[in-house]
């Protein structure tokens, strides 16, 4: 079959179930999406299920349906560790064998922090893993009237450094930024996947709030990704979401930015109205931020009807030359210990109207969704992964 578009949303954080290594990152019996389903008593999600999810994992309310519409099985992490850098980077063929450094539980090494400011000549305050919302509003007054900076990490491997911007001019805190990923980048037990700037405004914690002036500083991906065999062959390929930031931009060809996992779908509807030629990679953060960290598994199930909803929407607009990937980067548990990603399996949901419905079963690694990508389309492809379409079309 011939294909000219490709959606892939990627459904931050929704595993579906514990790895088989799992254990060596304290992360036994986690199932993201088993688990917030069954934190809501009417759990409803029929697109989802009309797609052939309830054959991926336990789901409360949610079965396997007699005639799916897609094909579906889950995917196994070739790569070393949990974080969204790591997942995205392998969906799109790059198998990651050191895991980026997280400091959640001891924030930064004082090394660190002491190098940070005699190369800025700024102080800085905070230093622990925190909500970016509330460590501004325990901190942002000290900060104003100190000037020092607002160091944070997260469950994540980011460092982020807040400021007001009445306080320190955007520049400034860019330069910092700058700095700090310069630092990182020659300390290879410091080098975090991203730098985040985030700036806000405000007098007081009742108004303070984060701008739009907010700037990643990612480490480039270490090798050719499916991104940019697709660019480098004339195809488009549409970032949405937090897609450029995790690729620090490269083997894009247009970004378009979100404002919550909503506003990511209406997007990808009006992308999907849109002629193009290539992929349009998607990125849904808020399950991961909003309600994974925060351990919200009422709130994390009510996001993933939303999201089946939408789908309702996007589903028509699925052409015969389209194809639809549906996936996780990793998992979150709700009901897991602690705030941090789950080391899990994720799901994989491949939907054309045309297309058989499979069983894909356990795939070896996520990478089979870049090379089918590239296969697709013809072009260079992954050291790693296979064509999720020969295990479709040769049943």
């Amino acid at each position: 079959m011939k294909f000219k578009r490709v959606f892939v949303i990627v459904a931050d954080s929704l595993g579906v179930g514990a790895l088989e290594d799992a254990y060596k990152y304290n992360d036994e019996g986690a199932n993201t999406l088993k688990h917030l389903s069954y934190a809501k008593s009417d759990f409803h999600i029929p697109v989802l299920e009309s797609l052939g999810i309830g054959f991926i994992t336990d789901i409360n309310n949610t079965r396997p349906v007699e005639n799916p519409l897609a094909s579906y099985g889950k995917m196994r992490e070739l790569s070393v560790g949990k974080d969204t850098l790591t997942g995205h980077f392998e969906i799109m063929g790059l198998k990651v064998d050191t895991p980026f450094p997280v400091f959640t539980e001891t924030g930064f090494p004082k090394e660190l922090v002491d190098l940070l400011e005699k190369e800025t000549g700024h102080k800085f305050i905070g230093n622990i893993a925190a909500s970016g919302t509330e460590i501004i509003k325990e901190l942002g007054e000290e900060h104003i009237k100190t000037k020092a900076l607002i160091l944070y990490t997260s469950s994540d491997s980011v460092l982020q450094i807040a400021a007001n911007e009445s306080v320190i001019p955007l520049e400034e805190l860019y330069r910092v930024c700058e700095i700090a990923r310069k630092i990182t980048l020659e300390h290879p037990q410091w080098m975090v996947g991203r730098i985040i700037a985030r700036p806000f405004i405000g007098t007081n914690p009742e108004n303070f709030t984060r701008t739009a002036n907010r700037h990643d500083y990612a480490i480039k991906p270490f090798g050719k990704t499916t991104l940019d065999f697709l660019k480098e062959a004339g195809y488009d390929v549409i970032a949405i979401g937090k897609i450029r930031d995790i690729f620090d931009g490269e083997g894009i060809t247009e970004s378009i930015k979100t404002k919550s996992n909503l506003d990511g779908m209406m997007q990808t509807i009006e992308v999907a109205k849109r002629d193009f030629t290539g992929l349009c990679f998607v990125n849904l953060v808020d399950f991961d931020a909003v309600y994974g960290h925060r351990r919200n598994a009422l709130g994390y199930a009510q996001s993933v009807e939303e999201f089946d909803k939408t789908l309702e929407t996007l589903l028509p607009l699925i052409k015969e030359e389209d194809l639809l990937i549906i996936c996780a980067d990793h998992g979150n548990d709700p009901l897991h210990h602690g705030t941090d990603h789950t080391r899990e399996y994720v799901p994989l949901l491949v939907y054309n109207k045309n297309l058989p419905s499979v069983n894909l079963g356990i795939r070896e690694t996520f990478a089979d969704v870049g090379y089918t990508i590239c296969d697709i389309f013809g072009t260079k492809k992954p050291s790693i992964g296979s064509n999720l379409l020969d295990d479709i079309l040769k049943k």
